[in-house]
């Protein structure tokens, strides 16, 4: 009998103790602090297994929560990269690349050219620097009603085909730049339709719209891009490799394509762009 009762105030002793925990907790929790309890019995003695209060740690809740997105506004890192597994079936040999090795040369190319798109030089690129470029080639005037409209919808389209969202916190950094056109590059449809906007620029600047651009002509395109004349002129004395004094439709968007392509330093196309970057 003595034991019984004694068996009987254990236990009520480590319920109320085992509440007195539990009110402890709630109160805890207001503190963001947690305290874990709990009553093992062997027939004879009853106790309290208790865990030091630990702080929760408000950086790891936030960034187990995290979704990583990327720089298409609101669409997971994850499906982005589910998305370029899923286009290695597609992939072109010419250009393809395991990882992210290509050469300095390259990516010091996709810096440029993420420069040039940088119209308002905040370091990353917009929706609105595509519309401010577009809108420079449009105000030179050579641009018909129609191609103007076509123009901007290419714009678009490319925008949309490469970053996805148009709003005004999609942003396209140097590195995810270089990752983005990795890919593109690496999937041949995409590859086709991302510089489907270079003949609108030849259009833009062919001023005599005779079909050819001369190396006057050529100032304009470098002008809009915000580059010197100096630049242009360079420029264009390297890419005349025939010496005649202007650029084909045909070549000028070889010339363009080429430029994302290939990793070959001899390559005059390294020229389309204006003067690489040193950085």
């Amino acid at each position: 009998m003595a034991i019984s009762l004694m068996r009987y105030g254990l236990r009520s002793a480590a319920f109320n103790l085992e509440r007195t925990a539990s009110l402890l907790s709630n109160t805890s929790a207001q503190r963001m602090k947690f305290i874990h309890t709990k009553v093992y019995c062997n027939g004879k003695v009853c106790y309290i297994q208790y865990q030091e209060p630990r702080e929760l740690d408000l950086l790891e809740r936030a960034l187990a929560l995290r979704r990583n997105y990327s720089k298409q506004h609101g669409r997971p890192e994850e499906n982005r990269r589910k998305k370029a597994l899923d286009s290695e079936s597609d992939s072109d040999s010419d250009t393809e690349c395991k990882g992210f090795d290509r050469s300095e040369f390259w990516r010091r190319k996709m810096r440029t050219v993420h420069n040039i798109l940088d119209v308002d030089k905040d370091g990353l690129i917009s929706f609105n620097d595509f519309l401010l470029l577009s809108e420079r080639f449009k105000a030179l005037g050579h641009l018909d009603d129609e191609q103007a409209k076509e123009f901007t919808a290419i714009i678009k389209l490319t925008w949309e085909q490469q970053w996805g969202a148009i709003d005004p916190y999609n942003f396209v950094t140097v590195e995810q730049y270089l990752e983005d056109m990795h890919h593109v590059l690496n999937d041949k449809t995409l590859k086709k339709k991302a510089h489907q906007w270079l003949p609108y620029l030849f259009k833009a600047v062919d001023k005599d719209k005779s079909g050819f651009i001369s190396v006057n002509e050529f100032k304009l395109f470098f002008q809009c891009l915000g580059l010197s004349n100096e630049h242009a002129a360079v420029a264009f004395a390297v890419i005349d490799t025939n010496g005649d004094g202007k650029v084909s439709l045909k070549e000028f968007v070889k010339l363009g394509k080429d430029f994302f392509t290939t990793e070959d330093e001899t390559r005059v196309s390294k020229m389309f762009w204006g003067p690489l970057t040193e950085v």
